[in-house]
């Protein structure tokens, strides 16, 4: 099947951009220069970084009872937010497996956008339009639009030299203009930095693109990639769809029941998740930090340290690891039996090798500048 492109996807073979596929599309993994990876991931955390993230999906609900529609659909509570605000949900079937977790903007009592991930989108607006009552209409528009997300410290100083209102509370957004273009401006992203991710029409995101990277010439700013989206992520212990949350990861398991609007009367996979929360007998994820020098990868099997100091039973898997530029050391995510609590040794089995881990909670780094 031949791969979707970025209406950015010239710009990023111009700047000599590595691509790779993810979720259908082709996108940058990662930018020619000194450093790579590293250098766009520590470009994030000390600076300002932009990333293209337009393979995100988008799809607008509209009409009269949209807010209550989705609400009857989706885990979390949109009535605890209003316009202007975007909210963290998760779309589940009916036996409670994660179909997409998903970000929900309130545009108005009668529009809401629903950003899923790439490869789930078509899957999730079926899944709306087969339950959407008459008058409510669900519109994919995946390639109508282009994502650009600025994340770092100096996020806020790139978009205020660009006459763009920056300051907004977290999870929320307003409708400005960027380089003279009508965009979505987010205070949202997936790095744990303070940041903004901008919704403009797929035609002018080339402008915007140049505009921003031009405004944040003078705070060093660089174009990153995915592979530095995912290794900044997973030190902030989010969750990636098809690894921390799946069809056979629910939100409960996934520690995720906080964007769960558990007194809504009703919601695809409440019966099932309720049942999960009050059982407590399923695997729950956790995070893992090297004590020496192994890397986790997913897949890995993670077990305990028996009395003899020799591994004993299998009590996991890796469900996303990597080498923390920040740290410098190996850290992962990792579903695991609920006899394993946090401070508790564990090995994961690294190329042959037994390598020990310390269970912890995520964040693995701190992130009060976001």
């Amino acid at each position: 099947m031949d791969l979707l492109h970025s209406p950015l996807h010239e710009r990023h073979l111009a700047l000599g951009a590595k691509m790779a596929e993810f979720g259908g599309w082709s996108m940058p993994l990662e930018y020619p220069g000194d450093g790579g990876v590293l250098a766009e991931h520590a470009a994030v955390r000390e600076r300002v970084g932009l990333f293209d993230v337009s393979h995100l999906g988008k799809a607008s609900v509209k009409g009269s009872g949209a807010i209550d529609f989705l609400n009857g659909c989706l885990t979390n509570d949109l009535r605890r937010i209003g316009a202007g605000q975007a909210q963290y949900t998760l779309c589940c079937d009916a036996g409670g497996g994660t179909v997409d977790d998903l970000i929900a903007y309130v545009r108005s009592e009668f529009e809401v956008l629903l950003v899923p991930n790439a490869a789930n989108t078509a899957g999730v607006v079926q899944r709306l339009r087969a339950a959407a009552p008459a008058g409510i209409e669900v519109t994919d528009r995946h390639r109508e639009y282009a994502v650009l997300a600025l994340q770092g410290p100096s996020a806020d100083a790139v978009l205020a030299a660009m006459d763009v209102a920056v300051d907004h509370a977290y999870m929320s957004f307003v409708e400005s203009r960027v380089a003279g273009v009508e965009a979505i401006v987010c205070r949202t992203g997936y790095t744990g930095e303070r940041g903004y991710e901008l919704i403009v029409r797929a035609e002018e995101a080339a402008t915007v693109w140049d505009a921003v990277l031009e405004s944040g010439a003078e705070h060093g700013i660089r174009p990153c990639g995915l592979g530095a989206r995912d290794t900044l992520r997973t030190e902030m212990g989010y969750p990636l769809h098809g690894h921390e949350l799946s069809a056979e990861i629910s939100p409960v398991m996934a520690r995720a029941a906080w964007a769960v609007g558990w007194d809504k009367e009703t919601f695809w996979g409440k019966e099932a998740l309720v049942a999960q929360r009050e059982a407590r007998s399923g695997p729950l994820l956790r995070g893992i930090r090297a004590e020496g020098r192994g890397i986790p990868r997913p897949g890995m099997t993670v077990r305990t340290v028996g009395a003899d100091g020799e591994t004993a039973e299998v009590v996991g898997e890796v469900t996303s690891g990597t080498f923390s530029p920040t740290l410098r050391e190996g850290i992962g995510l990792a579903l695991l039996d609920r006899s394993v609590r946090e401070g508790d040794q564990v090995l994961v089995e690294v190329r042959r090798r037994q390598e020990p881990f310390i269970v912890v909670r995520p964040p693995f780094v701190d992130n009060t500048t976001a």
